[in-house]
């Protein structure tokens, strides 16, 4: 299991079990699982406004900053485009381009081509994607990475974060991989990703490493999806409380999803899990 599903069975208010306890048990850092709590914040104003972003964003992937603050005033939200331009970023939106971006390339990473052109998606393992969203609490907010095989739609791993750094894309990473490996895994040029630590884990496994272009919101289309579906299905519905409640959601939105959701996209409408086993044994 991730470090994100082991650590949503930890019951802090269980009577009998220390939470000190529990994590031994269930092989956790204590207090990064109470950091794990922790959902990041900004004003009550500013989250607002963060939601309303979110929403449109899920439905207008192509605004950047300068038609996001134009449409929220037609709602009645008093605002310029530099503060939507902040709060863009700090959602891991760009906002001075027409795709999403969870963050800029670091100057110092290597940025690798884009691999997906022209090409023909006809196996499981053979492209990866992976990519990170924005999900509201009703106070606060937290990121959240994964992994999905593109010709299955299967999500193999998915980790939660209070922090935008590489460290849980590479949790997330890690966990998919004991399920096998890609020919391809394909990524956006965030920092996350381009970092020495994620790329070094692909390169270690022979897989070649293929990046978006710039703005490109198409180039990660089914994890895109993913996420249309996810704030549809489960995060705007529920709004939860805490980080614990969402970590509950996401743990039966993701078994929904690959296991029992009839996908649209797939021969017969069946689940991305059948798909990627069925294929698998094929």
């Amino acid at each position: 299991m991730s470090v994100a599903e082991r650590r949503s069975f930890v019951d802090p208010c269980d009577a009998e079990m220390s939470v000190r306890r529990q994590c031994e048990l269930l092989a956790l850092n204590r207090s990064g699982y109470y950091r794990s709590l922790l959902p990041c914040r900004e004003s009550e104003a500013n989250e607002e406004l963060m939601k309303a972003i979110d929403r449109q964003y899920i439905q207008t992937p192509f605004y950047g900053s300068r038609r996001m603050a134009i449409w929220l005033k037609g709602q009645g939200y008093a605002v310029n485009r530099k503060r939507v331009m902040r709060l863009m970023r700090k959602m891991g939106l760009e906002g001075q381009a027409p795709g999403p971006s969870t963050s800029k390339p670091h100057p110092e990473h290597k940025v690798y081509p884009y691999l997906l052109r022209g090409l023909e998606i006809t196996s499981v393992n053979q492209v990866w994607s992976t990519d990170i969203t924005y999900i509201p609490l009703r106070q606060g907010y937290m990121y959240l990475a994964a992994v999905m095989d593109w010709h299955s739609r299967y999500v193999l791993s998915w980790e939660l974060s209070n922090s935008l750094d590489s460290e849980f894309c590479v949790r997330a990473l890690e966990v998919a991989l004991r399920r096998g490996k890609p020919e391809i895994f394909n990524t956006d040029q965030g920092s996350q990703f381009t970092s020495d630590d994620f790329t070094s884990r692909l390169l270690g496994n022979a897989i070649r490493i293929g990046m978006d272009g710039r703005g490109r919101a198409l180039d990660n289309i089914f994890i895109e999806r993913l996420w249309r579906s996810l704030k549809y299905e489960c995060i705007y519905l529920n709004e939860y409380e805490n980080v614990p409640e969402l970590l509950e959601g996401l743990k039966w939105w993701f078994g929904f999803y690959n296991e029992k959701r009839p996908h649209t996209a797939l021969p017969g409408k069946i689940t991305p899990r059948s798909m990627y086993e069925k294929c698998l044994i094929s």
